[in-house]
């Protein structure tokens, strides 16, 4: 229902993207869940089991500190015989990932006191930033928001085209300008069209970059200040998109982008069979930072709200565990 602060769920049937959720994350053999049963089934939970389990976080690239709040919590518990089964340690370990992911479990709300709710989406080259604008357009509209799409992106003539694309599939208005136009100047224009015509968000890409590329990270800085001009509360949301394939490499990202933006939201790509869904865990555990949606392939509707227990239960369960509806 949309109120003062609407969440944008567009409309979509969530149980339907969470099977899909399960189903894709359980495809691949890079994640925990395989064979996590049979590593355990039948077996004492000592302290050479729980190593083993901590070189399979480690591999899943849950990263150094989050295994260790993981592991260190499952060792205590073994030590007072709380874990007395493979099931036990499975429902902790799943326990354990939960209370990581569920505070970075916080969808995007679009707040209808500031018309239009500019959001500014950033990320390195080759992450799905482009679609995942689209994406989030469609569900946008869907909800019965009226929406903006920005072409800053003005160093690569095909993510004007493909954005261009976009807004005419979702119904979004389009603001673009030549091809090398300054990207401070696309958004403020786009800025103070959306305003003048009344629209609710305004979706403003930018170029692809390396975190580790100092000047383009300052490029991004002046954009912000540029839509500052006309609304200083803007961007209200600094959406940050990651390839979960990427691995520890999507960490150092985060990191790199949020400091030198301030980074309010993340979009997690990719998760389709091939990425190690650990990272999830790392980002959240280093950085705490919402998640505010997933992509699990191509199409418009593999595009959802990030859910924490869902996730941890892609992550750890097996395949036959998963098979019941959500």
């Amino acid at each position: 229902m949309l109120g003062s602060q609407s969440k944008t769920d567009g409309g979509q049937a969530r149980g339907g993207f969470l099977k899909r959720l399960r189903a894709r994350l359980n495809r691949g053999n890079s994640w925990l869940n395989v064979d996590l049963a049979q590593l355990v089934r039948g077996r004492a939970i000592d302290a050479e089991l729980l190593d083993e389990l901590e070189t399979r976080l480690l591999r899943a690239d849950v990263g150094v500190d989050a295994t260790h709040y993981i592991l260190e919590s499952l060792r205590q518990r073994a030590a007072r015989s709380e874990l007395a089964n493979a099931d036990a340690l499975i429902a902790a370990l799943r326990a354990k990932v939960i209370e990581i992911l569920a505070p970075c479990a916080q969808p995007l709300v679009i707040d209808v006191a500031h018309r239009p709710f500019v959001i500014l989406v950033v990320g390195v080259n080759g992450s799905g930033k482009t679609t995942s604008i689209g994406k989030l357009a469609r569900r946008l509209t869907a909800a019965g928001k009226s929406v903006m799409l920005a072409a800053g992106d003005t160093f690569r003539s095909a993510a004007v085209e493909q954005l261009e694309i976009w807004a005419k599939a979702s119904g979004a208005s389009f603001a673009s300008q030549q091809a090398g136009a300054d990207p401070g100047a696309v958004v403020f224009d786009a800025l103070q069209s959306a305003r003048a015509r009344g629209i609710d968000v305004l979706l403003a890409d930018t170029a692809g970059r390396l975190h580790s590329q100092s000047h383009l990270m300052a490029e991004l800085q002046k954009v912000r200040r540029v839509l500052q001009r006309i609304d200083p509360s803007a961007p209200h949301e600094v959406l940050l998109v990651l390839d979960a394939n990427q691995g520890q490499k999507a960490l150092a990202q985060a990191v790199q982008f949020h400091a030198a933006i301030g980074v309010t939201g993340l979009v997690l790509t990719k998760l389709d069979g091939t990425a190690k869904g650990g990272i999830v865990l790392a980002i959240a555990r280093k950085l705490a930072l919402p998640i505010r949606f997933i992509g699990i392939g191509e199409q418009a509707e593999d595009f959802g709200q990030f859910d924490a227990q869902a996730f941890a239960a892609a992550l750890i369960d097996s395949g036959s565990q998963l098979g019941g509806a959500v």
